[in-house]
Order: C-alpha cells, then structure tokens, then sequence
C-alpha cells in the first residue's frame, strides 16, 4: 500500500509541474513539491483529480477565486490560493 501511494505521488508531482503551460506548472508544482509527502490516500486523489482538470479552469480559480463547481476542489483550491498567498485583499 505504502509503495503504491509513493508512487501516486510521484506520479501527481511529475503531473503537476509537467503540464505543458509554465504557470500550472509552477503554481501546481511548488505546492505539490511542499505537500504531497504529508498527504493521505484520499488528498492525493483530490490533488489528482484536480490536476486532471483543464489548466485555464484552474488557472481561473487559483487566480480569480472561481469556483470549479466542486466544493472539496473548491477547498483544495483555497488551500493553495493559501500557499501561494493569492487569498490576500487587494
């Protein structure tokens, strides 16, 4: 089991920070790099379910704060709105 969730986690951070758009690819990976080890089996199925989402939806939402129409994305977006410092006033 262990060695399946390592891998799953290699898997979503290779994922996250290979995408193809080098702004998904920083915003996603740093976030991933800090926090996919201390993930459960259950996060990083959030992480890889949001990840399989268009880069401009994530984009949008990481960004501007739309939602994605999920509310347990919807918290995993803010979480990384979080890390990233992007939930601040203007």
């Amino acid at each position: 089991m262990s060695s399946d969730l390592g891998m799953r986690r290699r898997r979503a951070l290779w994922r996250a920070t290979h995408r193809g758009y080098k702004e998904m690819d920083v915003l996603l990976g740093r976030f991933a790099e800090q926090t996919l080890d201390g993930m459960n089996a259950a996060d990083i199925g959030l992480f890889e379910r949001l990840i399989e989402r268009p880069d401009p939806e994530i984009e949008t939402s990481l960004i501007e704060g739309r939602t994605l129409g999920e509310r347990d994305l919807d918290e995993l977006i803010e979480r990384m709105r979080r890390f990233h410092g992007l939930d601040q006033p203007d």
